[in-house]
């Protein structure tokens, strides 16, 4: 079975049970992929994640559903999920704007959330350069924040939390014997959304004493245990900014590469490695920069 007819197939399920409990491992099974696999190219595809898709078509639902008049809210909260009429009003007045008992006026604003189709499009035709390979188990610190959603979808959080917690990052750059390089780690994904943690690789002696160097500061920091593993190594282009080419980098990776590659993304952190060269009014060296992604992959 190809891809484009697994993913299909797991929406049609979706969309057959939107009113029963999914369960995320049996929405996968249809696609014939793990649970983690499918997860991963759900949000990366669509750009939200498959919590925040199954949330929003039952409450756009619900919406339609209330315009009506027909049912109690408190049936039609429970149709979709959710276990009070407290915590669906929450939900739906975030989702739509007004409150569901507002829902029920004549020309009340809602908003819709439509089905999901799969359709095929030419894509492809472009270059991008890959390695595959073995990486060995590294350990790395850094410090974390949690996001929501999917990291396609995320616009400057990334950039605004590193400008909040810069003393943490120049603490870790001057341990680091790799000053121009810093990784930003993406791990414990779930429904709803992941860890992002900007970090660096430390050497060993400086992470014997880590926590008596650095006192009570070391709590704002994890050390980061990467396992061994098998690896998608994708490069952006040279350019001042390349952090800003990641995320299409990502999609273009899963989307043209892994479908046709015999391979699916193995459960385990992606890597970002940024190499940040910079020379004060040198322009050749500070539009070398460039960033290496580490999509983890396993043999299907």
């Amino acid at each position: 079975m190809d891809w484009i007819t697994g993913i299909q197939k797991a929406i049609n399920y979706i969309e057959n049970n939107i009113t029963e409990e999914l369960d995320y491992e049996a929405i996968a099974k249809e696609s014939f992929s793990s649970s983690f696999h499918f997860q991963r190219v759900f949000s990366i595809l669509c750009g939200y994640t498959l919590g925040e898709y199954i949330r929003n078509r039952r409450l756009s639902l619900a919406g339609t559903e209330l315009a009506r008049g027909r049912e109690k809210v408190i049936d039609i909260a429970c149709k979709y999920g959710y276990d009070t009429p407290e915590s669906f009003a929450k939900a739906f007045q975030k989702f739509h704007g007004i409150t569901p008992s507002q829902a029920r006026s004549s020309g009340a604003n809602l908003k819709s959330f439509s089905r999901l189709s799969i359709k095929i499009s030419l894509e492809g035709g472009s270059i991008m350069n890959y390695r595959i390979e073995d990486k060995p188990a590294m350990m790395l610190t850094g410090y974390k924040r949690r996001f929501s959603g999917e990291p396609n979808n995320k616009k400057d959080q990334d950039h605004y939390f590193a400008c909040e917690n810069r003393v943490l990052q120049y603490i870790l750059e001057g341990m680091s014997r790799e000053h121009e390089n810093t990784y930003q780690v993406l791990t414990n994904f779930d429904s709803e959304g992941y860890d992002f943690y900007f970090a660096y690789q430390l050497p060993s002696w400086i992470l014997e004493d880590f926590d008596e160097d650095l006192g009570e500061m070391a709590k704002k920091f994890e050390h980061l245990q990467i396992p061994a593993g098998q690896y998608l190594v994708c490069e952006t282009e040279r350019c001042e900014y390349p952090t800003s080419l990641q995320d299409e980098l990502r999609r273009k990776a899963v989307s043209e590469w892994l479908p046709t590659s015999g391979y699916e993304l193995r459960q385990a952190p992606e890597i970002g490695v940024i190499h940040w060269f910079w020379e004060e009014g040198n322009d050749k060296v500070n539009h070398s920069r460039y960033c290496e992604l580490w999509i983890p992959i396993e043999k299907r």
